[in-house]
């Protein structure tokens, strides 16, 4: 992406949450929508003497990051205090990791615009806990005070840090979709933004196009969606080109997007890595990953995003597009290879779950997990066509009919007696009826107006209420218009 002669540079820092009970230090519970402060204990109030206990399965899920984008973990890693002061944070520093994070140097494969991949290296994966949570409304003095709410207040992250190699707020897009894909098949994270559980910060910034060196970078934060990562990117770009291009200096600071005008303020100067005095956590030894357990991991790695959509494109001959659509979410891809497995059309079954499906489940609170149409279902669905027990318009009506009851289309098709009319003498009777009462559209097809074929379709498809066959109907239609004797 060039812009009036700059290119953007962006690396993105996302914070994923990882599917744990408890917390990265201790025993707290990590549901979310609890009563405020009441999944906390002294470890995560910050209380003088207690002390942290790592939590293994965060350590487990660090791994399997590691295995995913291509980095081996094995070796020392350290935990380190990284200090600041706010209200959110009652110890005065967060413990995280700086140094040696767990996850080194990786990298993960997207798909940019114009269809081809493009490999956007990661610099480093890091355990870290979370920050508490200030709330500034909807309290009783709210005009007075803010609140702090800590049952964030030790949650384990993996903070993902990518080298600047996104160059358009369309590529940061595709790279978010990716990892979050990862993610999600890994088990370790369940990528739901709404709760926080995926937070993305992006560092921005241009320089003219030919230059090596970066520019004057700001970081971007508030972004609740991919889409308004996409958003504030853009704006953050087309404000940095208009002060370059006007001779201005772009200032380093951290910036918050506000949504409801689509528009950033800032929110500090930017702090650089020696302002929050790093230093090793001395109450955590370092976590040794030994290959032992690297291997443990790798023999419970499941089929990877990349790995499905490949398998989807070579095994059911999909587009790009469709394979990419159904991959992008672990349970989508699997509802699509049940209803393969039941009915063996893997376009067919492609087509009616990205169209049909995907647009009805749109008015479902709940998404997949509450679709009302079971996977056999939907394959009974497509084998009805297949075989011409009914025919693709009245499959349409069959649908709508088990989105609402999630019933067997058999006993459907049964109920309305909608079967499809095959009977080519049935259909012959009517195909001469509608001819012998249409004289003049008749004349019209006989003289070279073939468009006037459509007519007769339509009171064909009328006649027998949509269930004739649509192929016989076509073809003895056209025999008897062409037959002129």
């Amino acid at each position: 992406m060039i812009l009036h002669g700059y290119e953007p540079v962006i690396g993105l820092e996302v914070h994923a949450q990882l599917t744990t009970q408890s917390k990265l230090f201790c025993g707290c519970s990590t549901t979310f929508g609890a009563r405020a402060n009441d999944q906390t204990c002294p470890v995560c109030l910050g209380m003088p003497g207690a002390l942290p206990v790592l939590n293994r399965q965060a350590i487990e899920c660090a791994i399997k990051l590691a295995l995913a984008v291509h980095n081996d973990p094995v070796g020392q890693s350290v935990f380190a205090r990284k200090n600041y002061f706010y209200p959110d944070l009652p110890k005065g520093y967060q413990i995280s990791q700086y140094e040696q994070p767990i996850v080194g140097p990786g990298r993960i494969l997207i798909e940019t615009q114009s269809g081809d991949t493009k490999t956007i290296r990661i610099n480093r994966a890091h355990l870290e806990e979370d920050a508490g949570q200030s709330s500034h409304e909807g309290h009783p003095q709210s005009s007075k005070k803010s609140y702090v709410n800590l049952n964030r207040g030790g949650i384990p992250l993996l903070e993902i840090v990518t080298e600047p190699d996104l160059h358009s707020p369309e590529e940061a897009y595709a790279y978010l979709t990716e990892l979050k894909a990862i993610l999600q098949y890994l088990g370790i994270c369940d990528g739901n933004m709404e709760e926080g559980s995926l937070r993305c910060d992006a560092n921005v910034s241009v320089r003219p196009v030919g230059q090596e060196k970066l520019g004057t970078r700001t970081e971007l934060k508030n972004l609740n969606s991919f889409n308004n990562v996409r958003r504030a990117i853009q704006h953050e770009i087309d404000r940095q080109v208009t002060l370059c291009s006007q001779g201005e200096a772009v200032a380093q600071c951290t910036l918050l997007w506000d949504v409801d005008t689509q528009t950033t303020r800032v929110m500090r100067t930017k702090e650089d890595s020696h302002d929050y005095r790093y230093f090793p956590d001395p109450d955590l030894l370092p976590i040794e990953v030994t290959r032992a357990q690297v291997e443990a991991a790798a023999a419970t790695m499941p089929e990877l995003p990349r790995q499905k959509y490949e398998r989807f494109i070579d095994t059911f001959q999909l587009s790009r597009e469709d394979a990419a659509r159904l991959t992008v979410d672990k349970e989508l891809s699997a509802y699509y290879e049940e209803v393969v497995a039941g009915c063996q059309e893997p376009k067919t079954a492609a087509n009616w779950i990205l169209a049909e499906l995907l647009r009805d489940l749109k008015q479902v609170e709940g998404g997949l997990a509450a679709c009302p149409i079971q996977p056999r279902h939907l394959a009974g669905l497509i084998q009805l066509i297949a075989t011409d027990v009914i025919s693709g318009k009245i499959a349409k009506e069959v649908f709508a009919d088990m989105f609402q009851t999630g019933d067997d289309p058999e006993l459907i098709v049964e109920r309305k007696g909608l079967k499809q009319i095959t009977d080519t003498s049935a259909l012959e009777a009517i195909v001469k009826q509608i001819i012998e009462s249409n004289p003049d559209p008749v004349n019209e097809y006989r003289n070279g107006k073939t468009k006037v074929f459509g007519f007769f379709v339509g009171q064909a498809m009328k006649a027998t209420k949509g269930q004739g066959n649509p192929a016989l109907l076509n073809k003895l239609l056209k025999q008897h218009l062409e037959n002129q004797s």
